[in-house]
C-alpha cells in the first residue's frame, strides 16, 4: 500500500544481478498458471552501509532477534525464522531516481503484537513517517538507518475485509488509541514474539502495465488492483503480496548493481512442481532465469530480483 511521506500524517522500499537462462525443466504433473494458495514470502535481502549500526537499530527499535551476525552478513527475525538478511557494503550509494524497493512489510501475528511494536517505537523514540488503516490491515511506516522503507503491519480478520480490499478511496488514519487498548496495562517488551513474517514487498518500477505483464502473466500472481500509477497482486486471495508503482517516474532506469536497498526478495511455493511451472512460464516469456539449489532467481524488467524456492 502507498507509504505516506509527510511526518506523522496519520494516513495511508529499493535488485541485483542478471544470470543466464538455463535449460527448461517441465513439471511432472499439470499445474495451474496461477500461483498456489500456499505461497508465502521468505526473507528480504538488503544492502546496508553499516552492518553493526543496522543490527543495533533493528534490535532496539523493532525488537528483532539476531539469528546470525558475521563480519558482513546478519540474519534477523523472531526466534526461529529470518525475515531480513542484511549485507554490508560501506561504499553503496543511496538510491536515486531509479527502480528498486519502496518498502517491505513485516507482518505481525496479531493486532496486539503490532501494538507492542508501537510501544517499542515510542520507548526508543524512533521517528515514524505515518500510519494507516487500510481496512484489510493496519500499518505503521518508518525508514531504517539507510532510509529503506519499512511497513509494520497486522492483518484484520479476513472475514472483515471489504470486497474492494481497501483499494477504493484513501486509507483511513490509524486509530492509535484503539490499537493500544489491546496492550493496555502491559509493559513494553524488548523483543518480538514468534510468528513475525514477511507480509509483502512494494517496488518502484518504470511501467505498471509492463510490471503486470511480468508479475501477473508470467509469474502467475493474481491482479487485485490497478490504480494506474500502482498495481497490487497476490496469491490465494490475499490483499497483496506485491505492489509496484511508478512514483519515481515513468521509465525510470533499472536498479544499479551496487546501491543501498533490496538485493532480492523470496517467494516460497508448496511443491517442486509449482516452482517448475513458474520457471517454465518465465523462461518461455524470455525472462533470465538462473537456477539456484531447488529453486531459481529471476530479475524483473528493472532488475528487482525475485528468488523462488520450495517451502
Amino acid at each position: 500500500m502507498p507509504r505516506p511521506r509527510a511526518p506523522m500524517v496519520v494516513h495511508a522500499g529499493r535488485g541485483h544481478g542478471v544470470g543466464m537462462t538455463s535449460t527448461e525443466t517441465a513439471p511432472t504433473t499439470p499445474v495451474s498458471a496461477t500461483l498456489p494458495e500456499g505461497l508465502r514470502l521468505g526473507a528480504v535481502h538488503l544492502t546496508v552501509t553499516d552492518l553493526d549500526r543496522s543490527v543495533a537499530w533493528y534490535q532496539r527499535s523493532l525488537g528483532l532477534r539476531v539469528l546470525q551476525h558475521d563480519a558482513r552478513v546478519a540474519r534477523l527475525g523472531d526466534s526461529t525464522t529470518a525475515v531480513l538478511v542484511l549485507h554490508e557494503d560501506p561504499a553503496a550509494p543511496r538510491a536515486g531516481r531509479q527502480a528498486g524497493i519502496y518498502h517491505y512489510a513485516l507482518l505481525y501475528p496479531s493486532r496486539a503484537e503490532l501494538a507492542r511494536a508501537a510501544q517499542r517505537l515510542a520507548v526508543t523514540r524512533t521517528p515514524i513517517e505515518g500510519a494507516s488503516d487500510h481496512h484489510t490491515h493496519e500499518a505503521i511506516y518508518l525508514p531504517d538507518p539507510d532510509g529503506i522503507g519499512i511497513e509494520l503491519a497486522a492483518d484484520r480478520p479476513r472475514a472483515a475485509w471489504p470486497d474492494h480490499l481497501g483499494y477504493k478511496g484513501s486509507p483511513d488514519p490509524l486509530d492509535f488509541a484503539s490499537l493500544m487498548e489491546s496492550v493496555a496495562g502491559q509493559e513494553p517488551t524488548e523483543r518480538v514474539a514468534d510468528g513475525l513474517r514477511m507480509g509483502h514487498v512494494h517496488l518502484h518500477v518504470g511501467d505498471v502495465d509492463r510490471g503486470l505483464a511480468f508479475y501477473r502473466d508470467l509469474v502467475g500472481f493474481e491482479e487485485k488492483a490497478n490504480l494506474g500509477s500502482a498495481a497490487f497482486v497476490s496469491a490465494g486471495g490475499y490483499h497483496h503480496h506485491l505492489g509496484f508503482n511508478v512514483w519515481r517516474g515513468h521509465g525510470v532506469p533499472p536498479v544499479p548493481d551496487r546501491v543501498v536497498g533490496m538485493r532480492e526478495w523470496h517467494v516460497a511455493l508448496p511443491t517442486a512442481d509449482d516452482v517448475a511451472a513458474v520457471r517454465a512460464r518465465l523462461s518461455a516469456g524470455g525472462a533470465t532465469v538462473t537456477d539456484r539449489g531447488a529453486g531459481f532467481t529471476v530479475p524483473d524488467p528493472w532488475g528487482n530480483v525475485m528468488a523462488v524456492d520450495v517451502a
